[in-house]
């Protein structure tokens, strides 16, 4: 039988290694992978494709991103390229000038470090915008930043108390400052105009393109629910997978309500059942247990320092009851959910590691791969657990680089001995565990490319500066692997993630081998070609 598709000329990534250099296709499935002789298959009607020394690899795959809203974001005031607080400024006049028809200005994507402390006042965003409501969170969407228009519709006050799971930024006199801290974002958030179903379709089909223009195949959608004012992206994913335009692999993270308990379990298995759909299966839970350390609200062992070093009282905070969620989570197991955890601090991960510990013993051995990400913080206890209790370690390899929200806005508060537990993924792969990776995006640049030049440097793309944790770097192979086959592993897409005959035929073509160049020059690499299912889904125009 001819192949519908051959490439030529490799290298071509398998998990032996790079000897292949042809892989043929038929159908939606690789037939064969070897050398001269897979040039046999071709027949007349065979598309053939020249990689003339260009990688072929399997598709990268996201363990942990937000399309929809990211979507969204991009067609609204994105402040995502601005760099100090003079830009990000401009560019919210320049975005409210351009739109005088919008009731409330939204989007976001500030960086914390471009205002002292992170946290941008009121006056500064009246400044730019004086007589409408502004909400706009910033990169890590754990806070917002808004306008006094925006405190004054939401009735937030000096008198107001802070929220149990949030914090009200206040100024000097106790006055609302203009930041809003986890929880406390929903008090604006839920005022903002609400997004139409079209509008979310049209955001994750942008979305889409984006990341299969990236090589990205598949992904887990870590929310898929409502949040702090964010659109439940389900009826998109659901009309997607109806009607075709869905041409990713999908995994939804179904959202853990944070304020119930056990009783809306009945709810998500409803919820799985009626949004499982083609391409689209929403049979994860996403259980967010903490905040971020930058705000103080990443759950902790020990307190966080405060800007002299000495201790504080503060811990962060556990969104979740340590003590209910080991019976969460075993029940979740035993409906066959995977448990996906927001586990940034290091108290959460070791929370979040009880509970599976808890699981595996009620409901024995289980195929349910739950995985946690972030991991920030993780105490040298617990590196070996996730491989003893087949927990995947899902990383975010961006943010493992010296920049100055981490040098800044955490590493103070850390303190010097607890800062060398970040991000420690060479100690999670010596100890056995499986890596999966992502980016969180709209959080952080959902390049795998460039979160896997940053796993092997741990330097930021473009950056010359100190290397962050040497010790914990990954050789290419490795990180290449996290965002293929380990991010294949946690979205239970086990026949991607591989080039192997039999193999589902989700490949991606770079412009070069990156193999063959020093590893500072990775993130210079850039995706030729994106196929899902043999059909391709992206080209370069130089392709």
């Amino acid at each position: 039988m001819h192949a519908d598709l051959l490439f030529t000329n490799g290298p071509v990534l398998t998990p032996e290694g790079r000897t292949a250099t042809a892989v043929a296709v038929t159908g939606d499935r690789i037939t064969a992978v070897g050398r001269a002789e897979v040039h046999e298959l071709a027949g007349p009607h065979t598309q053939v494709v020249d990689l003339a020394g260009r990688l072929l690899l399997p598709g990268f795959q996201d363990a942990h991103v937000h399309p929809v809203p990211a979507g969204l974001e991009l067609t609204q005031c994105d402040l995502t390229r601005a760099k100090t607080a003079k830009d990000t400024i401009a560019a919210v006049r320049a975005y409210a000038d351009a739109h005088p028809e919008r009731e409330w200005i939204t989007g976001g994507g500030w960086s914390m470090e471009a205002f002292e402390g992170g946290t941008p006042t009121k006056e500064l965003l009246d400044s730019a915008v004086p007589d409408r409501p502004v909400y706009l969170p910033n990169r890590d969407h754990h806070g917002a930043w808004v306008n006094s228009r925006a405190l004054q519709l939401a009735g937030i006050t000096r008198d107001m108390p802070d929220p149990v799971d949030g914090r009200i930024e206040r100024d000097a006199s106790g006055e609302p400052a203009g930041t809003l801290q986890e929880g406390a974002l929903q008090l604006v958030g839920r005022l903002t105009p609400p997004a139409t179903q079209a509008d979310r379709l049209a955001a994750l089909l942008h979305a889409q393109r984006h990341l299969h223009a990236l090589g990205i195949t598949a992904w887990q959608d870590a929310l898929v629910g409502e949040f702090l004012g964010m659109d439940d992206p389900s009826d998109a994913y659901l009309a997607a997978a109806r009607d075709g335009s869905l041409t990713a692999r999908v995994v939804g993270a179904l959202w853990w309500d944070r304020e119930r308990g056990a009783e809306q379990i009945p709810e998500l298995v409803e919820r799985r059942a009626r949004l499982s759909h083609g391409r689209f299966r929403a049979s994860s839970v996403k259980l967010m247990l903490d905040g971020v350390a930058e705000t103080g609200t990443a759950a902790l062992l020990d307190p966080y320092l405060d800007k002299c070093g000495c201790a504080t009282a503060n811990r962060g905070t556990s969104f979740i009851d340590p003590d209910q969620l080991p019976k969460y989570v075993t029940e979740l197991d035993a409906l066959g959910f995977q448990c996906h955890f927001h586990a940034l601090g290091d108290r959460a991960v070791r929370d979040a590691l009880d509970a599976v510990e808890a699981a595996r013993a009620a409901n024995g051995s289980s195929d349910t791969r739950p995985h946690l990400a972030h991991l920030q913080v993780v105490h040298p206890d617990d590196v070996a657990r996730f491989a003893h209790l087949g927990a995947v370690a899902n990383i975010q390899p961006l943010w493992a680089a010296h920049e100055p929200q981490m040098d800044e806005l955490t590493i103070p508060f850390l303190g010097p001995g607890r800062a060398l537990w970040q991000y420690p993924f060479g100690a999670l792969l010596r100890s056995g565990a499986t890596l999966a990776a992502g980016s969180d995006w709209p959080v952080s640049s959902p390049d795998p490319l460039q979160g896997i030049h940053v796993a092997v440097n741990r330097v930021e793309p473009g950056g010359a500066g100190p290397v962050f944790l040497p010790g914990e770097r990954l050789d290419l192979a490795t990180a290449i692997t996290a965002y293929t086959a380990g991010s294949a592993y946690a979205n239970h897409l086990d026949d991607t993630g591989r080039i192997a005959a039999g193999a589902l035929a989700d490949l991606v073509v770079l412009d070069r081998d990156p193999f063959a160049a020093p590893p500072e020059e990775i993130a210079e690499t850039q995706v030729a070609l994106t196929y899902v299912g043999g059909t391709g889904v992206y080209a370069a125009q130089e392709a």
